[in-house]
C-alpha cells in the first residue's frame, strides 16, 4: 500500500503514521529525512539542496521530488510506504504523478481548528524526545520529564498565534489537496478526535 497522511498541523499525523506503519510493516518516508541524509552523506541531491538551504531558501520542489523518487527504488519501499511531509500543495502532488508516484489512498485526518489549538496549547516536550499535555497526557510531576526529569517547556510553535498562523497557511495551501485526491476518487477521511487507539481503528477500517 502507498498511503499519504492529510490533515493539519497538529491533528495526529505523525503518531498515527507510527502506529499504521507497524501494522502494515512498511516504513514512513519523510522527505525532511532523505535531504538531510543527502546532504551529509553528500550526495548529488545533497549538494544541490545544500545550496539552497545555505542560502537559507526552500529547496525547489524537484529536487525533492528527485530525492524522494530515489529513496523508493530502496528495497524495503517494495511493499509499500508512507509519504510523510509531501506534499503539501497541489503542485507538489502534480509533480508526483508526473513522476509515477501515485499513492492509493489520500487520508485525511479530520480534527476541528479549536480541538488542534486546545492540543497545541497544552503540549510540552522534552530534550529526550518525550512528549506530554497538561490536559491528556501530564508528566507525574509538574513541568518534569518522567523519563529522563529533565524540565518540559512549550515549543515556540505551539504558541496560539504561531499555531493559528500554521492553521491558516494549512487551510490555504495543503487543504486543496483533499479536493485533488477525491477527484482521483483515493480519498479517505476520518475523524481525528477521541483516544489514539480509536482513532487508529477508525484509520485501520479506512484502509481495509
Amino acid at each position: 500500500m502507498v498511503l499519504i497522511l492529510l490533515g493539519a498541523p497538529g491533528s495526529g499525523k505523525g503518531t498515527q503514521a507510527a502506529m499504521i506503519g507497524k501494522s502494515l510493516n512498511v516504513p514512513i518516508i519523510s522527505t525532511g529525512d532523505i535531504l538531510r541524509a543527502a546532504i551529509r552523506e553528500q550526495t548529488d541531491i545533497g549538494v544541490k539542496a545544500k545550496a539552497y538551504v545555505d542560502a537559507g531558501k526552500l529547496v525547489p520542489d524537484e529536487i525533492v521530488a528527485e530525492a524522494l523518487r530515489q529513496r523508493l527504488e530502496g528495497g524495503d519501499c517494495a511493499g509499500g510506504y508512507i509519504l510523510d511531509g509531501f506534499p503539501r500543495t497541489i503542485p507538489q502532488a502534480e509533480l508526483l504523478e508526473d513522476l509515477g508516484i501515485s499513492p492509493e489512498i489520500a487520508l485525511s485526518i479530520e480534527v476541528p481548528d479549536s480541538d488542534i489549538e486546545e492540543r497545541m496549547a497544552g503540549r510540552r516536550v522534552c530534550s529526550c524526545g518525550a512528549v506530554f499535555h497538561v490536559k491528556h497526557k501530564p508528566s507525574k510531576q509538574e513541568g518534569v520529564c518522567d523519563a529522563c526529569g529533565s524540565g518540559l517547556i512549550r515549543r515556540a510553535d505551539d504558541n496560539p498565534e504561531t499555531v493559528r498562523e500554521r492553521l491558516r497557511v494549512y487551510h490555504e495551501q495543503s487543504e486543496p489537496l483533499k479536493g485533488f485526491y477525491e477527484r482521483l476518487n483515493r480519498l479517505r477521511c476520518v475523524a481525528g478526535t477521541g483516544g489514539l487507539e480509536d482513532i487508529n481503528r477508525r484509520i485501520m477500517d479506512a484502509l481495509a
